[in-house]
C-alpha cells in the first residue's frame, strides 16, 4: 500500500500555481496575496493626535497642576482632516480632534480632560510627559517596507493594511474551478421519495462545500450514468472548464466501479490503496491534462480523503505559505484502539487541551462526523491508546457548537 506521505506528494503535483489577478482590495477577502505587497506611503502619514485635546509645548504646559493652572489662548481650531495647518506660536494652543495632524511646534497633546475645554482661552490643569498622544509618521511602517508577504491570507486586518498603505488593487492567483461528481445507481436528489435500497445523493454537497473552504470555485455533475461510455462522455464535455475534477465513489475492488473502470482504461489516472482509514482506496491522474482526484464514496471516508489530500494540494496552488490545517496536541479522555499498519483519522471533539472520540470508526457515520471538531491522528504503529495518552489533533472547521 501507498502510505499517506506518497499519495499527497502524487495529488499535490497534479495542481500547478494558479494565474495571478488583480482583484479590488474590498473583493479580495479570502483571497491569498501573490506577490509581496509593500507601502506605498508611510503609516501614519503625518505625524497627528492619538487624543482630542490641545497642542501645546510641553515647556509652557508641563508645570500645570489643579492648584497651578497654566491658562493660554487657543489659537486655532484643528479637526480631523485639515490639510493646512499653521505652526503652533509661542505661548498658545491649537484646540486638536483625534487623528488631526500636529502643528510644527507642539510636542505634547494634553487630554480634554485635563482642562476646562475652553474655545478662546483654556485653562490646563494637568499634562502628561513630553511627546505624550503624538503618533508620529512612519512609526508603524515606511514606505517602500514590506506590508505583506507573498502566500499571506487576506482577512480583515490585512486587507485593511493592504489600504491603509495605497493599495487599490491586490495580486492574488485566481480561484481553482473544480468539477465535483458523486456516482452511484442509488442516489436520489435530496427531497424526492426513496425507493428500497435509495439513499440521498450528499457526497457532492459534502465536497462543493469543502472545495469553497479550501478557496476554490465548486460546479457539481450530478447523476452520471453508472455506464463506462456515458460516464466518460458526460465528464469529458465538462473538463475543458476545470482545473480539476474531484470524484467520490466508484474506486474500490466491487463489480460495479464505474469511476475506476472508465478512468483506469485511460491509462492516465492510477488507483490503489493508502494506509489509512477511512479512505484506503484512491486514485489520482489525469483525463485530457485536466488533473483527476477520485475518492472513496462513504462520506466520512470522502471528507478525510479531501482534508488529507485534495485541501492542502488546492491551498498549495493558490499560493499559501501554509497550506495545512493547524494542529495541535490534546490528552485524551478516553482508551482507544487502531488496527496496525493503517494510520486512523478518528472523529474528535477538541476542547481545552482535552479530546474525546466522536462515535465510532465507521465511515459511514456522517452524523458523528457533523458534530467533531477535529480529527484525532494515530499512526500506523501504534495499536493501542489509554486514557490521558498525548496525541495529535488536525483543526477542523464547520463543526456544531
Amino acid at each position: 500500500m501507498r502510505s499517506v506521505e506518497e499519495h499527497q506528494a502524487v495529488v499535490a503535483a497534479l495542481l500547478r500555481p494558479l494565474p495571478v489577478e488583480e482583484v479590488p482590495v474590498g473583493a479580495a477577502a479570502g483571497r491569498v496575496l501573490a506577490r509581496d505587497l509593500v507601502a506605498l506611503v508611510d503609516l501614519p502619514t503625518f505625524t497627528n493626535s492619538a487624543m482630542d485635546g490641545y497642542a501645546a509645548r510641553h515647556a509652557e504646559v508641563g508645570t500645570a497642576s489643579d492648584t497651578a493652572p497654566v491658562r493660554l489662548p487657543v489659537a486655532e481650531d484643528v479637526p480631523a482632516g485639515r490639510t493646512s495647518v499653521p505652526p503652533l506660536a509661542p505661548g498658545t494652543v491649537h484646540r486638536i480632534m483625534t487623528g488631526a495632524p500636529v502643528p510644527a511646534g507642539a510636542d505634547v497633546i494634553v487630554p480634554v480632560e485635563r482642562t476646562d475645554a475652553g474655545t478662546d482661552v483654556v485653562t490646563i490643569t494637568g499634562s502628561p510627559a513630553v511627546g505624550t498622544h503624538l503618533r508620529h509618521t512612519g512609526e508603524d511602517i515606511r514606505t517602500g517596507q514590506l506590508a505583506l508577504p507573498a502566500g499571506t491570507p487576506l482577512g480583515a486586518a490585512q486587507l485593511g493594511l493592504a489600504a491603509a498603505v495605497g493599495h487599490a488593487a491586490v495580486p492574488v492567483r485566481r480561484r481553482p474551478r473544480v468539477l465535483v461528481l458523486s456516482t452511484g445507481s442509488e442516489l436520489v436528489e435530496p427531497g424526492r421519495p426513496l425507493l428500497p435500497g435509495q439513499i440521498y445523493e450528499s457526497n457532492s454537497v459534502l465536497l462543493a462545500a469543502a472545495v469553497t473552504d479550501a478557496g476554490g470555485e465548486a460546479r457539481t455533475l450530478h447523476f452520471v450514468p453508472d455506464d463506462v461510455d456515458q460516464f466518460l462522455t458526460a465528464v469529458r464535455a465538462e473538463l475543458p472548464t476545470a482545473d480539476l475534477l474531484v470524484t467520490s465513489g466508484g474506486v474500490s475492488a466491487g463489480a460495479y466501479e464505474v469511476v475506476k473502470d472508465a478512468l483506469g482504461g485511460l491509462g492516465t489516472v492510477g488507483f490503489g490503496k493508502v494506509a489509512m482509514q477511512p479512505g484506503g482506496p484512491q486514485g489520482a491522474g489525469t483525463v485530457d491534462g485536466v488533473p483527476v482526484v477520485t475518492l472513496p464514496g462513504n462520506p466520512v471516508s470522502a471528507f478525510v480523503s479531501f482534508e488529507v489530500f485534495v485541501r492542502p494540494a488546492l491551498r498549495r496552488a493558490l499560493g499559501h505559505a501554509s497550506p495545512e490545517r493547524l494542529r495541535a496536541s490534546a490528552r485524551l479522555t478516553a482508551p482507544l484502539r487502531s488496527p496496525a499498519g493503517r494510520r486512523q483519522f478518528l472523529r474528535g471533539r477538541f476542547d481545552a487541551g482535552e479530546v474525546s472520540q466522536v462515535g465510532g470508526p465507521g465511515s459511514h457515520l456522517v452524523a458523528h462526523l457533523a458534530r467533531a471538531n477535529c480529527l484525532v491522528v494515530v499512526p500506523e504503529e501504534v495499536t493501542e491508546l489509554p486514557a490521558g495518552a498525548e496525541v495529535t489533533v488536525v483543526l477542523i472547521e464547520g463543526a456544531l457548537q
